[in-house]
């Protein structure tokens, strides 16, 4: 009984302090995974010809600013969790479903513009292959997210054992 009172203060303990630090940005999270800049990522993964890569930078750049805009609001949604976990209520978790669900939404219609962007810039080929990598990295960026954060009552559930 010791060791399970233990490992939930170590648990819980730990749940705090990630939220009450701020989460790093999404690309700071490749980083520490891959050990290169997304950049850096991109650029390999694309290997694309000089003229292509000119084409592709200013669309490129755009998707990064709004696609930062989308992530910061997705770590402030996840500090708002956190900081709420301990006392959620049906209101709040309302509010951050809710949030959520439209952050989702939002990376979605920014995947839909920016393809149609980079195919006008660098063919459908090359768009379809940034696309499938962006989403193959944010899906990593969400999976290393969801193994940091417990689930709505995980933490109150291990206290009854």
């Amino acid at each position: 009984m010791k060791k399970l009172s233990l490992i939930l203060i170590m648990a819980v303990a730990s749940f705090s302090s990630y939220a009450q630090s701020t989460f790093k940005e999404d690309v700071d999270v490749l980083q520490s995974v891959y050990g290169k800049s997304k950049g850096d990522l991109v650029k390999q993964y694309m290997n694309l010809s000089d003229a292509q890569s000119a084409a592709f930078s200013k669309v490129y750049d755009n998707y990064e600013i709004e696609r930062n805009t989308l992530g910061q609001a997705k770590f402030q949604l996840i500090n708002d969790y956190a900081a709420n976990y301990a006392t959620l209520t049906d209101e709040k978790a309302d509010q951050l479903a809710k949030a959520t669900l439209k952050n989702h939404i939002d990376y979605e219609k920014l995947y839909s513009k920016t393809y149609g962007q980079a195919k006008k810039a660098i063919g459908a080929i090359n768009a379809a292959k940034f696309i499938q990598l962006e989403v193959y990295l944010q899906t990593i960026i969400k999976a290393e997210i969801l193994e940091s954060i417990p689930f709505i009552g995980e933490l109150d559930k291990t206290k009854l054992h």
